[in-house]
């Protein structure tokens, strides 16, 4: 009788108090196929990054060459710069949800893999190599397709929110995993790392197969390369999003890969090993999850005019940071505010994009957004792991750093002037 009365009162709470604040605060939380979408999404984000750091920890323990590093994390990445723009497009032409449930489906085998062959202790670099290549290939599908749904589980008033909440998961996940990684290297051994990846995309695909929001399938009257073409002319156009779009794709040359050299920063510059490692990818992880969670609260970032560039200026100053660091603890803090400064730049950029856009060429325009960001990563991770074999890791994060900040002053100037004209 006790239970019966406890579960009436939390419904009669559930179905008044709580659905009054709907148009409030994480809104799309509320909504049933976005909280089955969202859960999911954590379980098996928290695997993929568990996966990475194990992997990255393997290259490392294999090879002890930043090289083979940059060399992996671009395989990992290079598939989003060959078939993004085509899984766009699938994305436009099948449900939506189908294409999430087929690519997690096939997420599972090379994670399971690896761990095979990582277990067997027959595992070769080349191995790793395809099987990442494999992963980032399956990803170039997902990813469109994965951003572009969570307009079919929540409604149009609560798609920022659950844009905010995404990244906010992601984030998050970015910090579980690592430490996991960390725990379960530590205390068993890489291949367990792979199986749990394997297995954490079970629930994801449970919870894809409940939502109730199918989707339907559109396709663009335009043709493929005048499609493109349009969401280019835009771009470049409108001073604000190509000064944006610039500095994105400087950043993923030279700012994101920073993330591929903390194995060795772990490991040779301040000797904490694998515990290291998890520690510092914990670190970006973090920092981002903040910021993911406070333009989240917020909602909407006024003075994006001053933010932006000031957000930019953080993130290539702490990277130089990073490279400087004497201390374990200060090379920590300052990941912590690189990994706000990367989110609080691209989610603010990426709010700005999405007010400014015509409706005609949104997606267009979002897919090249997601190329520039995505697509030049293998090229960078490739960069910094050249110049990391042949000056040194630390040598190779002052000069990305030293682009990076002079990019952002250069776009400060640029960026400012040109919104204040687009806002008269």
């Amino acid at each position: 009788m006790a239970v019966c009365i406890l579960i009436s009162s939390i419904h009669r709470v559930y179905s008044n108090d709580i659905l009054m604040e709907k148009t409030q605060r994480f809104s799309a939380l509320y909504t049933r196929d976005f909280r089955l979408f969202w859960f999911g999404q954590i379980i098996s984000l928290s695997g993929t990054w568990m996966h990475s750091v194990a992997q990255s920890w393997l290259v490392y323990s294999m090879t002890k060459s930043p090289l083979y590093l940059g060399l992996i994390a671009s395989l990992s990445s290079l598939p989003i710069l060959f078939f993004t723009l085509i899984g766009g497009s699938v994305a436009d032409r099948y449900p939506k949800r189908n294409i999430i449930i087929i690519t997690q489906v096939l997420s599972i085998i090379p994670a399971f893999a690896l761990g095979v062959l990582t277990y067997g202790n027959f595992v070769t670099i080349w191995q790793v190599g395809v099987i990442a290549f494999f992963f980032g290939t399956v990803n170039a599908f997902d990813v469109p397709a994965r951003q572009s749904f969570l307009a079919e589980v929540v409604s149009r008033d609560n798609i920022t929110n659950a844009i905010a909440l995404n990244s906010a998961a992601f984030n998050g996940a970015r910090i579980l995993g690592p430490l996991m990684a960390g725990l379960v290297i530590a205390n068993f051994s890489i291949p367990v790392c792979f199986f749990l990846n394997a297995l954490s995309f079970v629930p994801v695909v449970f919870a894809l197969t409940k939502i109730k929001a199918v989707g339907t399938a559109k396709s663009s009257g335009k043709g493929f390369i005048e499609g493109i073409g349009e969401g280019w002319k835009f771009v470049v156009q409108d001073k604000p999003v190509l000064y944006i779009m610039s500095l994105i794709s400087i950043y993923s040359l030279f700012g994101i890969p920073y993330i591929t050299m903390l194995p060795i920063l772990a490991d040779e510059v301040f000797r904490e090993g694998v515990r290291g490692l998890s520690l510092l990818v914990s670190s970006a992880g973090l920092g981002s999850f903040a910021a993911a969670m406070i333009i989240a609260f917020k909602g909407e970032i006024q003075g994006k005019r001053i933010f932006i560039p000031v957000s930019a200026v953080i993130f290539s100053v702490a990277i130089l940071a990073i490279a400087l660091a004497d201390n374990f603890h200060i090379a920590m803090l300052m990941i912590f505010f690189a990994g706000w400064g990367i989110v609080s730049f691209l989610a603010v950029c990426n709010s700005f994009i999405q007010q400014v856009v015509p409706d005609a060429l949104r997606g267009r325009v979002m897919s090249l957004y997601t190329l520039v960001f995505l697509g030049f990563a293998p090229l960078g991770n490739s960069a910094i792991g050249f110049v990391a074999h042949a000056f040194g890791t630390l040598a190779s994060l002052r000069i990305f750093a030293a682009i990076c900040i002079f990019s952002s002053i250069i776009f400060f100037v640029l960026f400012g002037k040109s919104y204040k004209e687009r806002m008269r």
